[in-house]
């Protein structure tokens, strides 16, 4: 695939994540037409010189970059496109999915001529905004070289961890980790609360030590000051994300109990309305 700037490039998903990194792209000069369910959510996209997406015109778009919510959405909008996709195009997913769901969307594709590329990233909305994200990416090696040009204007590195789907598979992964340790967080900051620490030097105090992470130095001062705007991490994606390491485990008869609890409490506060709210709100469960 021969890239450069004149290439037309289709972004689906204007959410959190999927705004800030069309933006990076349309501020590095390229051509970037845009969808989303909700249309307004691309408005802020227009007047940054995007177009507006229409599905009859897929086909006219080399590149279709991708960044939904859930297998559901991403199911859902690739049977919106699946008959108009053309031969030799290339689908990158930026989104969080299940392995098998990823498996059989490529394969869809690849009934088609199309290549898929699974490029789930990591980062939050800051590293979107930066352009210093992660990206693991699953398929054929030298497609996925050859994106270089756009996933530089994104992220500081890209990883290829194997054939199509272990893109996905490291990302749950990182993601088993990021949510186990919230809830791990939470607990830490409500103990030194209790204790008479001033939660708000645990992050300061604690940084570049054995316990130090970016998610704790992320959620720790959200949760000592207990303010949970504007929203990073949304529970009900991080719930998600835990759920897909559970059923992934499950496939190999691999137990994993850290996993299991840390996904009961998240789903726990998403039933109790937060599945909206910042992952820092977790720690509500151990304040009632």
């Amino acid at each position: 695939m021969h890239l450069n700037q004149d290439t037309p490039i289709a972004f689906l998903g204007m959410g959190l994540m999927g705004s800030r990194m069309s933006t990076r792209l349309l501020q590095a000069g390229y051509s970037v037409a845009v969808w989303n369910r909700t249309a307004s959510a691309c408005d802020p996209l227009l007047q940054h010189g995007a177009i507006l997406l229409d599905f009859n015109q897929i086909a006219n778009y080399p590149l279709i970059l991708i960044c939904l919510s859930d297998d559901a959405a991403v199911d859902s909008v690739f049977s919106q496109i699946e008959n108009q996709l053309q031969a030799n195009q290339v689908i990158v997913d930026f989104s969080s999915l299940s392995v098998d769901k990823t498996l059989q969307l490529a394969e869809k594709s690849q009934n088609r001529n199309v290549h898929w590329i699974d490029s789930p990233v990591s980062g939050g909305t800051a590293g979107a905004e930066q352009g210093n994200l992660v990206i693991f990416a699953g398929g054929d090696a030298q497609l996925i070289e050859e994106l270089n040009p756009i996933y530089a204007v994104l992220s500081q590195r890209v990883t290829r961890m194997g054939d199509i789907g272990t893109g996905q598979a490291t990302k749950i992964c990182n993601q088993l980790i990021v949510a186990a340790n919230s809830t791990l967080i939470a607990e830490a900051v409500a103990l030194a609360e209790r204790s008479g620490v001033d939660t708000t030097l645990l992050a300061p105090a604690l940084a570049g030590g054995f316990a130090d992470s970016k998610p704790f130095q992320i959620l720790t001062p959200r949760m000592a000051t207990q303010q949970f705007e504007p929203v990073q991490w949304k529970v009900k994606t991080l719930s998600k994300d835990l759920n897909n390491a559970l059923s992934l485990a499950a496939k190999f008869d691999l137990d994993i109990p850290v996993a299991k609890k840390a996904f009961t409490q998240l789903t726990a506060h998403q039933d109790q309305g937060h599945a909206e709210a910042d992952l820092s709100s977790i720690i509500q469960q151990l304040n009632h």
